[in-house]
């Protein structure tokens, strides 16, 4: 079976959710996600045929998060390059800042993840997913009060 972002350029929707007073959803990566075990990381899933890029995003968040979600803004997209295992991977990313409540939101998915947290910039938990820092440096306006 071909992987994306191994054999042929994967497409994701990655999404900050926020919940519009300067605080930032992440979660832990469990011990059986196929990457990145124990780094923090924002939320996101590869394109779905069929699936727009707001379709894929919402999806992703109610799959996760198990909340709906209002899209405030699509980022600009990304290359993301990186060697995981000795294998090199290339994705493009289409991000999302997204809106949630944060009495809604719950960990929808925990055998990928580990727990759940808010945070502002300054506290995000370290490690952090090489596309959460990607997108910190390239968006910190979007992030920043």
């Amino acid at each position: 079976m071909q992987e994306p972002g191994i054999d042929f350029i994967g497409i994701t929707t990655p999404f900050y959710c926020t919940d519009g007073k300067g605080k930032f959803l992440l979660h832990k990566r469990s011990s059986k996600c196929r990457d990145d075990v124990g780094v923090w990381d924002c939320g996101g899933g590869k394109l779905e045929f069929g699936q727009t890029l707001e379709e894929n995003v919402l999806r992703e968040v109610k799959e996760e998060y198990g909340c709906s979600a209002v899209i405030l803004k699509n980022l600009l997209s990304y290359t993301l390059f990186r060697v995981y295992e000795g294998k090199k991977t290339h994705w493009i990313a289409f991000p999302f800042l997204i809106l949630v409540n944060p009495m809604k939101v719950k960990n929808n998915d925990p055998e990928k993840i580990d727990k759940i947290g808010w945070f502002t910039v300054s506290s995000f938990p370290q490690p952090l997913h090489i596309g959460v820092e990607t997108a910190l440096k390239k968006y910190i306006s979007v992030f920043s009060p």
